[in-house]
Parts: structure tokens; C-alpha cells; sequence
């Protein structure tokens, strides 16, 4: 196959009418109709509008705020950290063997929380640490450490 070989399939390109190119091209009206807004060069609907029927974004109440300075963090509990200490046999649990293993995304940042039980004497790195998950983590002999 050659990029200057390609055709559409026969049949279905449709040459364009040339309008407003003499009479056998649509008439004087060149297919717009007599007079109006809609006739003339320049014409365009305002974005949204339907034809006079209150638009969809009016009729649809404003609601929500988006804060742009919050950080939204994944949270990561005790019983996935073991889960994820027994799978790889590693001392140290960074953010990097996380993304590795699909429990978070490459641009996420980590939070791990105190849900379930920890076993393993691991080294963690996340960015945030809830009090009940640092002292699980340093009960069993690892260190939690907060990475920017």
C-alpha cells in the first residue's frame, strides 16, 4: 500500500455542488433562500442558541465549586502494603514499585491510611501519612517517610 495510491471507496464521495456560480448552480439564491439573516455572507447562531427555546446551559442550575489549590491524594490502606510487601519480597515500598504494581498512577500522589493490618517490617514512601498508619507502620519495625 503507497500513501499516493489511496481512494475512497467507489460510490461513496459525492462531488460538491458549486453554488453561486450562475444560474444552473442553484438559481440566484445559490440555495439560501430569498432575503434574511441566513441568506447573507456573515451569518452565524450565537453557540448554543435554539432557535429562541431557552438553552440547554440556562435551563441547567449552576451548582459545585472546584477548588484549584487542593491536593487530591490516592489513598492506600495497611492491607494493600502487605499485599504488596508479600507479592515482591521488598524491604523498601516507594512510590515508583506502587506505580509499578497498578496501585497508582505515575502522576498520583499517595496517602496511606491505617485500614488493616501490616505485617512486613517495610521502609515506606508516600507523600502523606495518616497518624493510625504511621504508628502500624513503626509498631512492626519500618519507617514511614514523607517524600515531596
Amino acid at each position: 500500500m503507497k500513501l499516493h495510491t489511496l481512494k475512497p471507496a467507489e460510490g461513496s464521495v459525492k462531488t460538491n455542488k458549486r453554488l453561486g456560480r450562475g444560474q444552473g448552480s442553484g438559481g440566484s439564491t445559490a440555495g439560501r433562500g430569498h432575503k434574511g439573516a441566513q441568506s447573507r455572507s456573515g451569518n452565524h447562531k450565537k453557540f448554543g442558541f435554539e432557535g429562541g427555546q431557552m438553552p440547554l446551559q440556562r435551563r441547567v442550575p449552576k451548582f459545585g465549586f472546584k477548588n484549584n489549590d487542593k491536593v487530591y491524594f490516592k489513598a492506600i490502606n495497611l492491607d494493600a502494603l502487605q499485599e504488596l510487601a508479600q507479592k515482591t519480597n521488598a524491604s523498601a515500598l516507594n512510590i515508583q514499585l506502587m506505580v509499578d504494581n497498578g496501585i497508582v498512577g505515575k502522576n498520583d500522589k499517595v496517602k496511606i491510611l491505617g485500614r488493616g493490618e501490616l505485617k512486613a517490617k517495610v521502609n515506606v514512601e508516600a507523600h502523606a501519612f495518616s497518624t493510625t498508619a504511621t504508628k502500624a507502620i513503626e509498631t512492626v519495625g519500618g519507617t514511614a517517610t514523607t517524600v515531596r
